[in-house]
């Protein structure tokens, strides 16, 4: 068992770490947004335009959590500063224990609260998601459905939902493509740290000789731009193709033309969706992507500076990974960017992420401030 004198230095370092992290917080800066707000929402009429009040209430969202957050951390402090107290006058293990269990609950809460703190008002828009599998054929499509997976158990994790948008399934096994919407507090914000390309090591499945195949996928992340926020996109700027869908999917999708394919011309940005019977669906999907792809262009207009690592596209294969998952000869699973790794890959693979994901955002919040 730790004793006061090792206990109150743990408690010294973390209560430093508060008054750097609290005073980045301005919670009576959020707090006084919220109050503005609530004022604009009691007003008589404000609801006689619902559009209009889509982005207030976002942002009322926004900030209602981040006052929560800040509230609870600011109660973990003050119940720490109480076991201090008590520890000092009575050494007792169970006074003890208890610091030691609030010096956690501190510092579990100063860990949420400082990814955060890095967040921005796009951050807390729902992510889209495309994976594509690199050269490689079948290995490669296998590598690419894997990755759905990983993030589809991710989300369950965190309880967030995910939407297929659309799928075209491999040949033989595996996807050829992949576009999905995952919606949850932040969830843009969270998985712009995903995107890039993912490289794979493996004895292969479907090498009878039983070689080790390197794979690799791409993963793009966009946030969805939603109904508040104004992206014009004009008719004359756009070719629709209709086609029919290809793969598994039943009497109507295979001979019917449902598949669309829309293509921005003026950025020459495509997305097709096909992953519903209706043609509507499909076009209202392929519509939602496009412009959460047009919203993420003008994102990285604005905010070049900051996403450098994201402004150009290297191709999908040698030297332009962000992350290595090694299943042979060894296990390991390392983000080139952050030198993040963990052995673990079973647990990776099933969705832990967490710790890849915090590596990034706190090395690229360091590297902005």
């Amino acid at each position: 068992m730790l004793q006061y004198s090792e206990l109150r230095t743990q408690s010294t370092e973390l209560l430093d770490k508060f008054e750097e992290l609290w005073r980045r917080l301005d919670l009576a800066k959020s707090r006084e947004r919220l109050s503005v707000i609530e004022l604009e929402l009691s007003q008589p009429g404000a609801w006689e335009n619902p559009e209009r009040m889509t982005p207030i209430l976002r942002e009322k969202s926004v900030l209602t959590a981040k006052v929560s957050d800040a509230e609870r951390l600011l109660a973990a402090r003050a119940d720490l500063d109480e076991w201090l107290g008590m520890a000092k006058d009575d050494g007792s293990p169970e006074v003890l224990d208890a610091l030691a269990e609030q010096i956690e609950a501190l510092r579990l809460e100063l860990a949420d609260a400082e990814l955060a703190a890095f967040f921005g008002p796009e951050d807390n828009a729902d992510a889209i998601m495309e994976i594509h599998p690199g050269a490689g054929g079948t290995e490669a499509q296998d590598w690419a459905e894997m990755l759905l997976r990983m993030y589809r158990r991710w989300s369950e994790r965190k309880q967030f939902t995910v939407t297929l948008l659309d799928f075209l399934p491999g040949d033989e096994a595996g996807v050829k493509s992949v576009t999905l919407q995952i919606s949850g507090p932040y969830a843009y914000g969270l998985l712009a740290s995903e995107k890039g390309i993912h490289r794979l090591i493996r004895i292969s499945p479907f090498d009878s000789s039983g070689r080790r195949h390197t794979s690799f996928a791409s993963v793009d992340v966009y946030p969805d731009a939603g109904v508040d926020i104004d992206i014009e996109i004009k008719e004359d700027d756009l070719r629709v193709d209709v086609f029919r869908a290809s793969g598994p999917g039943g009497q109507h999708v295979n001979k019917t033309s449902s598949a669309i394919r829309i293509t921005h011309l003026p950025t020459n940005i495509v997305v097709q969706c096909q992953n519903e019977k209706s043609q509507h669906r499909n076009r209202e999907s392929a519509m939602k992507v496009l412009k959460a792809r047009l919203y993420d262009l003008e994102l990285k207009k604005i905010q070049a500076e900051k996403q450098e690592n994201y402004d150009s596209k290297n191709a999908i294969g040698f030297g332009s990974q962000i992350r290595t998952y090694t299943m042979q000869p060894y296990r390991l699973v390392k983000d080139h960017r952050t030198g993040v790794d963990a052995g673990d890959v079973d647990a990776v693979m099933d969705g832990e992420l967490d710790k890849f994901i915090r590596g990034f955002l706190l090395s690229a919040g360091n590297e902005t401030r």
